[in-house]
């Protein structure tokens, strides 16, 4: 294995306050935990070859939290944090581990949010689209991004930049 791009994330949405247990369980379970037992289990083959991409897709919630999204925004946060851990275990041996932060993407993840009213906080006027971030993760994936490791790279139409 080459290259790994964890992309697991759901949203349960809520207030904390009246979060249930399942809730927290569920999106926690699918971010964090996706990322390490997948990784884990692909990082031994990268190890022997002395060389891989990691590429982790987070979230803007993961770094400015969100109301309403507190599992969530937790669960890319930790994703975050462990990109940044791993990233400094396993950068001598050849492997870098990045992660990408989408904004507002048309996907089917926001496909329930009002997108004319959520595009004019952003500077460019609009949601991004699932290419712009595929283009990000090429960047990371190849050769000029061999120098680049345990970075963030934010891909949202400037919002809260």
């Amino acid at each position: 294995m080459e290259v790994l791009v964890n992309n697991a994330g759901i949203r349960e949405d809520g207030l904390m306050m009246w979060m249930k247990d399942e809730q927290w369980d569920r999106v926690i379970d699918t971010s964090l935990g996706g990322f390490f037992y997948v990784t884990r289990l692909v990082v031994n083959s990268m190890l022997q070859k002395k060389s891989g991409r990691i590429v982790n897709i987070v979230s803007l919630s993961g770094l400015k939290g969100l109301p309403g999204q507190t599992n969530y925004s937790a669960a890319k946060a930790g994703v975050i944090g462990a990109t940044k851990a791993l990233a400094q275990e396993i950068g001598r041996k050849g492997i870098t581990v990045n992660a990408v932060a989408p904004g507002f993407i048309k996907t089917d993840m926001t496909g329930d949010l009002n997108e004319n009213e959520l595009k004019v906080m952003i500077p460019v006027r609009r949601f991004g689209l699932p290419e712009e971030v595929a283009h990000t993760v090429g960047f990371l994936v190849s050769e000029g991004a061999a120098y680049i490791t345990g970075e963030v790279i934010s891909v949202n139409g400037g919002l809260y930049s």
